[in-house]
């Protein structure tokens, strides 16, 4: 176990830690374990092998304790000197009668209890005993005085719930911020994009119209007679004078 415990402290004097896990270390007693853990909070000592607590140190800030799965009978009154102690879990011990549980009766601040798998529990009114024995537990084996459960959730939820509450307001804050900056930056991308696409469509307007244009002067030249060359058409100016004076002579001649 002392090596154990060495492993565990991870290089950190013994008045810096605050929690230890013995789990599955094989022994039959508290060992290596020393009053120098003042700071000690929550100690875990699952399925050691445990038949007695003695030479279990004084823990003033000890207060959650793991025992299950060990076989102790009794002596519980080695914990007197963890006055902070309130969450004990013995189940799965070889505690048999109320006898074993009275050094309980003045741990002040001892809120819950575990005795599940012992033979205590087999005794009539077991539950009701115990409170009474107890007068400062709130929960058995998980349950109060009148078998209602322990919500374990309910605190994870509140603080989850705050935790989501101010997530949102962060980005939602986050969010005001991006349109304030992007306000200040100008027009975006869109208001950019969309006035380009306007002058793309005008100036397509504006081919098509001038190519209207264009069609309707290549008509208006088609349709215009070709003006013909200057002297062709002295020539044949020449020539219908000529014959109408050749038809004139002809005619006095007859005459």
């Amino acid at each position: 176990m002392e090596k154990r415990i060495e492993l565990e402290r991870r290089g950190k004097e013994p008045r810096q830690v605050k929690d230890l896990i013995l789990d599955n270390t094989r022994s039959t007693q508290i060992e290596g374990l020393t009053d120098e853990y003042t700071s000690l909070e929550s100690l875990s000592l699952i399925n050691v092998g445990l038949t007695s607590l003695k030479g279990f140190p004084k823990l003033p800030n000890l207060q959650k304790l793991e025992l299950s799965d060990n076989r102790v009978s009794n002596g519980l009154i080695v914990l007197k000197d963890c006055p902070k102690l309130s969450h004990l879990n013995l189940s799965g011990n070889k505690i048999r009668d109320l006898e074993a549980l009275e050094p309980l009766k003045s741990f002040d601040s001892l809120t819950h209890l575990d005795l599940f798998n012992n033979d205590i529990c087999n005794l009539e009114d077991y539950r009701s005993k115990v409170f009474k024995l107890l007068p400062s537990l709130k929960y058995l084996d998980d349950a109060d005085a009148d078998e209602n459960e322990e919500d374990d959730d309910s605190d994870g939820e509140r603080e989850n719930g705050a935790l989501s509450g101010e997530d949102d307001e962060e980005d939602e804050e986050e969010g005001s911020e991006e349109e304030s900056d992007a306000a200040d930056d100008g027009p975006g991308l869109a208001a950019i994009y969309n006035d380009n696409l306007g002058d793309e469509e005008d100036g397509d307007f504006d081919e098509e119209e001038a190519g209207e244009e264009d069609d309707d002067d290549e008509i208006d030249e088609e349709d215009e007679p070709e003006e013909e060359p200057r002297g062709k058409r002295r020539r044949q100016e020449d020539n219908g004078a000529g014959g109408k004076a050749a038809s004139n002579n002809g005619d006095s001649k007859g005459s």
